[in-house]
């Protein structure tokens, strides 16, 4: 069995198939599709066939360092071999993908076994955090788990109303911080309402300013230590939420966030808003953080725990008939 004959035969087991195939079709149309294109011009694993590749892996955002290695992997895999047709070498292709997430072993989500798991979650304007933390909100409450807000992103027009009308949705407890206050010390008022309150997950949104590195460090540095002071081991998990749509910039958002506070995870929000899924592999690649959870559409469900088979099979559905 070729490696995505295999890829279509663990995706088949799965009950979210539909939600993954449809968060993926401008990813799966744009690199399936163009690679498809390549087959009818096809002669082997040579240089303008791994010139081509380049320039669509490069239209995926998988990156100019990340699509070199992909492509001298290509080219030495192909090399063991007197001929090799277009459909193995999109095999070799997505099993050199899969090498490549799988190089660093994922981080596990920590989970606080004597009380309260924190979990900071950061990110810019816009990249659709504070969504995001309802949606995790929703999935935790449907494991039985109780949870609560913290509304730390105090700076942002609105964040802590939005995060406040989310909680009242989902009856989950909203701690709010106060406009244009210190961070801090809503998580302080967080940490200890979910001591008091024997809440199983507390979900902060915490600030996400760029515009000034060394304050953004401090500010996040501080919000660490102050959670653990409240509780041990906090914060036990450390998520970006990135905007899938923005690409190569959502990677540059990463590597400032992991400079100043140690990441143990990413989220991928607006999966579904673009043809650019390469960025995945490019994230591992070069931070070598986990992708935890994708988002590919706009329902609660659609925040789907990422796999990273699956996530190979969307984008190449349609491959295996080649």
């Amino acid at each position: 069995m070729s490696f995505i004959d295999s890829l279509k035969e663990k995706f088949k087991q799965r009950d979210d198939k539909a939600v993954y195939l449809s968060g993926f079709r401008k990813s799966k149309d744009s690199f399936s599709g163009s690679l498809n294109e390549m087959s009818f011009h096809f002669t082997g694993v040579n240089d303008a066939f791994l010139e081509q590749l380049t320039i669509v892996l490069l239209e995926s955002d998988i990156g100019i360092e990340t699509a070199d290695l992909i492509c001298n992997k290509l080219r030495e895999k192909a090399s063991a071999y007197s001929t090799v047709t277009f459909k193995w070498a999109m095999n070799f292709l997505l099993e050199i993908m899969k090498e490549i997430y799988e190089e660093i072993p994922d981080t596990e989500i920590q989970y606080n076994p004597e009380g309260t798991t924190v979990i900071l979650l950061e990110g810019v304007n816009g990249s659709g955090k504070t969504t995001t933390a309802a949606k995790l909100a929703s999935m935790y409450c449907k494991q039985g788990k109780s949870v609560a807000f913290t509304a730390a992103d105090t700076f942002r027009a609105g964040a802590i109303d939005q995060l406040a009308e989310w909680g009242e949705r989902l009856n989950v407890p909203c701690i709010k911080g106060l406009p244009q206050g210190d961070p801090s010390a809503a998580i302080v008022d967080g940490c200890r309402y979910a001591k008091d309150h024997s809440i199983d997950i507390l979900l902060c949104d915490t600030a996400g300013r760029l515009q000034n590195k060394v304050s953004l460090m401090n500010e996040l540095s501080k919000m660490n230590r102050v959670a653990g002071r409240e509780i041990a081991g906090a914060p036990h998990n450390t998520w970006l939420v990135l905007d899938a749509t923005t690409g190569q910039n959502g990677l540059s958002q990463a590597e400032i966030f992991n400079q100043s506070t140690n990441l143990s995870g990413i989220i991928l929000t607006k999966m579904d808003g673009t043809a650019k899924g390469g960025i995945i592999i490019a994230i591992k690649h070069k931070l070598h953080i986990p992708v935890l959870f994708i988002g590919l559409g706009e329902h609660p469900e659609d925040l789907r725990p990422f796999d990273l088979d699956s996530y190979l099979y969307s984008i190449s559905e349609g491959m295996e008939n080649g």
